[in-house]
């Protein structure tokens, strides 16, 4: 009988359900709540208990006096309020833990140092266990839905990805930057002319677009829209074909709407 081969999983791999999270959750007011129960129940302590936001020390006391509520309802409903709110805080602890040690690292601390205060016993340890923290500070670049999975292969990949995303989008908007300091003045001139290219139409309205838009053009949003209403004037101009055959329209306007056509065509 042949032997089974099992399947070795691939580490990188992210979750195939995303992980149930609590998310925001206003702690102060849920703390609020629970000190209410506690005061309608009259505990005898409850000038003891910490601040609404103080969180941890709140959870320590609820804890220790949760014989205090003498209804069986009232102590459901805290303990599973107590119980979402030990889940955020846990869930936050990753995120935070991880920012600790970016920042031991930043200040010179090494992998040797950190093995103690990450409860482990080696430095390479340490290292993968904060890789293993940082899954809870990204987002999947290619499956936003899901989580990063909380391996070292996996948080590497997902940061390559991230890193390559932010690259090719740095990129697009020094392309958009180039591209609108051609853009804008092709564009300038188009207005400078408008009263031979208006049409009381399609014409007019994309010119009428272009003109909203220039003067405050400074994100890569608005140079694409520019774009796009530049590429729309030509059109028009085009399907109406009065640009290159209507004599009045003049040399200079002709220049202005040939030299748009010539850029759009280049896009």
């Amino acid at each position: 009988m042949a032997r089974t081969v099992r399947k070795v999983k691939d580490p990188t791999k992210p979750l195939l359900k995303p992980p149930i999270r609590v998310g925001h959750l206003d702690t102060a007011a849920v703390v609020g709540q629970l000190r209410r129960l506690h005061e309608e129940a009259e505990d005898e302590d409850i000038d003891r208990m910490p601040a609404d936001n103080e969180l941890f020390g709140a959870l320590l006391y609820l804890e220790t006096h949760a014989s205090a509520l003498k209804s069986a309802t009232a102590r459901r409903a805290a303990a599973l309020d107590r119980t979402r709110l030990w889940e955020y805080l846990r869930q936050q602890a990753d995120i935070h833990q991880s920012r600790a040690v970016e920042d031991a690292r930043a200040a010179g601390a090494e992998w040797m140092q950190l093995a103690s205060a990450l409860a482990v016993k080696a430095p390479s340890a340490a290292y993968n266990k904060a890789l293993r923290l940082r899954a809870a500070t990204l987002n999947n670049p290619v499956s936003p839905e899901l989580r990063v999975r909380r391996t070292p292969e996996a948080v590497l990949l997902a940061e390559r990805q991230a890193a390559a995303q932010a690259t090719a989008q740095r990129r697009a908007e020094e392309e958009a930057s180039r591209r609108h300091a051609l853009m804008a003045p092709v564009a300038r001139r188009l207005l400078e002319h408008r009263a031979a290219l208006d049409d009381d139409d399609d014409v007019t309205f994309w010119l009428d677009q272009i003109e909203a838009v220039l003067p405050h053009c400074e994100t890569p949003t608005q140079f694409v829209s520019l774009n796009i209403y530049v590429e729309a004037v030509v059109r028009e101009l085009r399907k109406a074909d009065h640009a290159v055959q209507t004599a009045e329209i003049g040399v200079s306007a002709l220049a202005a709407v040939a030299a748009a056509a010539a850029l759009v065509a280049d896009s």
